[in-house]
């Protein structure tokens, strides 16, 4: 396989690997406070997205690349099968690796994301596309727009030191590297492909998301064959550095029911 293989950083040594997938203005440290707390019984992987950080990026950004690049890691560990994690587009990413490499999951979580980019059928991810890159062709970098942005997807609760992680996450994306996320994202549609996802899955909602709204969530949990769907109170769309401990608890059941 061509794709290069991305960085990733790994704690602990367990039978089962977990691959976290951060979303677009992440990198590998979006899902520190779960690699922290899976290391113990479980190998805990999070990767840093091709493009993003110290990973190469790809020829082109789509997500049958990046669902190949998952899959590259996976042989770089040497681990035939696992549980991916994605969060918001790292769960859209998730979703095409399951369409992709069915036979190499054993689990697969869905944490504040959705089935598709908006509606396919208007013109929402056109729009969305225009307001997002207009920054940047303004000449603003992540950097200039992370508090902002970041600050508008976390509820006010949110420990000050998971706000900063966020910020410094997406602060470290270089411009080019975002406008191809940005330009990918929109093109995502798996409406169809979640009927086929093969594993065990358990979605996971922030109840004040505005991003992945919890009800539009809840109506896609009934279309996967083998689903489960759990909302966290008072956690907007970074959920897992929100609640953290609310967040982990879920999974943990959710993986010990496997």
């Amino acid at each position: 396989m061509s794709v290069p293989c991305p960085s990733f950083e790994q704690r602990g040594d367990g039978d089962r690997t977990l691959v976290f997938l951060h979303g677009i203005g992440g990198d590998w440290t979006s899902f520190a406070p779960q690699l922290d707390n899976f290391a113990d019984g479980y190998r805990a992987v999070s990767w840093t997205m091709p493009g993003y950080g110290a990973s190469p990026p790809l020829a082109e950004m789509t997500f049958a690349g990046l669902a190949d690049a998952v899959a590259v890691l996976l042989d770089k560990i040497e681990a035939p099968r696992a549980v991916v994690i994605g969060h918001s587009m790292g769960g859209m990413v998730a979703q095409a690796f399951a369409e992709r490499y069915p036979d190499r999951l054993d689990g697969l979580v869905l944490s504040c994301t959705t089935a598709a980019f908006g509606n396919p059928d208007s013109d929402f991810a056109e729009k969305f596309l225009a307001a997002r890159l207009k920054p940047l062709d303004e000449g603003k970098t992540p950097a200039d727009i992370a508090p902002a942005l970041i600050a508008s997807m976390m509820t006010e609760g949110t420990p000050a030191a998971m706000r900063e992680l966020a910020t410094a996450s997406m602060s470290a994306i270089a411009p080019d590297a975002y406008r191809a996320a940005l330009t990918c994202l929109v093109t995502f549609d798996g409406r169809d492909a979640i009927k086929r996802i093969p594993c065990p899955t358990l979605l996971i909602a922030g109840g004040e998301d505005r991003t992945a709204p919890p009800e539009v969530m809840e109506r896609m949990a009934p279309r996967i064959p083998n689903a489960r769907y759990v909302c966290l109170d008072g956690a907007g769309h970074l959920a897992n550095l929100e609640k953290p401990a609310a967040f982990n608890a879920a999974l943990a059941d959710f993986l010990e029911a496997l």
